[in-house]
């Protein structure tokens, strides 16, 4: 498969600082580099699932801890700080929210359409992307007319439509990795040639999550195995440096077959520089990791690699900063440091704080089709005689988990008749997706009593998921029931104040 080379001229988005940032400090790298040394920042975002605006469209009304149009608005100061930086998106960006459901669902993509996230991504001035997994809910074709519009490669190395002897040899669907030639300008002010090799992998597990799209289609192989084949061959085709763009969560430091998070054994793969995480929707470098194997959560290494994930939803820009140096014609990174900057924090009395504004190139870009999503989600569907809420779904019997139960029943009873299967006893499997947790104190779905619109429904199942029934046992039901009760802790009857949940 042919690879691409971006020429050092074709993106706006590797800059050297400009006059009207000089104001801002710059990081001690790009201030201390010397001749033969270069300050490189990469800028992370991941998990975007459509959030371009800073607005819930469930509850319908403008929130500050969300939204790309906020992060963009770090950008520029970000870059400004680097005498040279880039900009990656690490995938799931295209579906997640009602925008993105009224695109497939209700607008469609045709040939030659703009996606809005796509739109949001080339006005800020991505470098590159990879894809994750929620990519594939709406099928290949509309994944491929989505990215036709994107001004930035997109890399996947593991989806796969023809399988070869080997990694290198297969015809994957998008190009698996590539190289961008790029200049850097070091501590002299002096320009200097760099290849930036980015490749990205994706959960195998899409070949289960979205079985009815993919299959027959597509397969995919394993993290590691395919990193293993490919950083070599980067390595030969001339990449100075090479950063993994991993929709992988970080997880075990113990590697299994096609496991889902595998970032940490990423890492350890030779000829890697850097990752690049998501999928856990969590902020690293962070407190959360620090008991992993092989991860630094205060420095965010892993196996001594910087390694970032920034947030969920535009929450935060993740930063690495390389210090590289050229000798005997090839740079290496010498020095590194990673952080991550969010767009809002939580005050002690839980209100919310933006750090920053909107960038209103980003809403000027994509309004015609937040407007038209307004007017979608607020299309009524149905009556309530009772409000559906979450507050308590992790302690009572719950609405809002009941509903969605009673219509996947429903659902597969109708499917059932005159069949087989017609009489067989149905159990529903449902779960809370807004119970607060990391989502936050306010993450909960409340549809009041009256009218039902699009948003409650969207509220109330947040994902485009597809309902399947499956044929098991009583001892099957049991391990099931056990496994949904290990949330919770055993409470002592006569001990003292406990956690109820796990």
């Amino acid at each position: 498969m042919p690879r691409d080379v971006i020429s050092a001229m074709s993106r706006r988005s590797f800059l050297s600082t400009t006059a009207g940032a000089s104001l801002i400090a710059l990081h001690p790298f790009s201030a201390r580099a010397a001749a033969g040394q270069a300050h490189l920042r990469i800028m992370e975002t991941t998990d975007l699932h459509v959030h371009v605006w800073p607005y819930d469209y469930y509850s319908d009304k403008p929130v500050d801890t969300v939204g790309l149009a906020r992060t963009a608005a770090h950008i520029a100061d970000i870059r400004a700080e680097a005498t040279n930086s880039m900009l990656i998106d690490n995938g799931d960006f295209l579906q997640g929210n009602p925008m993105g459901d009224y695109i497939a669902y209700e607008r469609g993509m045709n040939d030659g359409d703009m996606h809005p996230i796509i739109t949001a991504m080339n006005t800020v001035g991505f470098d590159a992307s990879t894809l994750g997994n929620h990519e594939f809910n709406y099928g290949l074709d509309f994944l491929m007319k989505s990215l036709a519009g994107a001004d930035f490669p997109v890399v996947s190395a593991n989806v796969v439509k023809e399988r070869g002897a080997g990694p290198t040899a297969d015809s994957t669907l998008i190009p698996p990795y590539v190289i961008l030639d790029r200049e850097l300008t070091d501590g002299a002010g002096e320009t200097h040639s760099i290849r930036v090799g980015l490749i990205g992998f994706v959960p195998p597990q899409i070949m289960n999550w979205d079985r009815k799209h993919l299959e027959g289609n597509v397969t995919t192989r394993d993290i590691l195995e395919t990193a293993r084949a490919y950083v070599p061959q980067m390595r030969e085709e001339g990449a100075d440096i090479i950063i993994a763009l991993s929709h992988s969560g970080i997880g075990s430091a113990d590697e299994t077959d096609m496991m889902e998070n595998a970032s940490v054994p990423l890492a350890a793969v030779d000829g890697i520089d850097a990752l690049l995480t998501g999928h856990n929707h969590l902020v690293f470098p962070s407190p959360t990791f620090a008991e992993y194997a092989a991860v630094d959560a205060d420095a965010g290494l892993i196996h001594g690699k910087p390694a970032t994930m920034g947030g969920f939803w535009g929450s935060h820009l993740g930063v690495i900063d390389l210090m590289l140096e050229r000798e005997a014609g090839e740079w290496r990174v010498v020095n590194q440091s990673v952080e991550t900057r969010p767009i809002s924090k939580r005050n002690e009395d839980r209100s919310i704080t933006a750090l920053v504004e909107s960038d209103d190139t980003v809403l000027a870009a994509t309004e015609p089709v937040h407007d038209e999503t307004l007017e979608y989600v607020r299309t009524a569907v149905g009556k309530t005689a009772a409000p559906l809420h979450s507050y308590f779904a992790l302690v009572a019997d719950d609405p809002s988990v009941q509903i969605v139960s009673q219509a996947q029943t429903w659902y597969i009873s109708e499917m059932m008749k005159g069949t087989e299967y017609e009489g067989l006893p149905i159990l529903s499997a449902a779960a809370p997706f807004k119970a607060g947790g990391r989502g936050g104190p306010d993450y909960f779905t409340d549809v009041p009593a009256g009218d039902v619109a699009i948003k409650n429904v969207a509220d109330l199942y947040l994902y485009p998921n597809t309902v399947r029934a499956v044929k098991v046992t009583g001892a099957e039901v049991k391990d099931w029931l056990e496994r949904s009760a290990g949330m919770f802790n055993q409470v002592e009857r006569d001990g003292d104040e406990q956690y109820l949940l796990n």
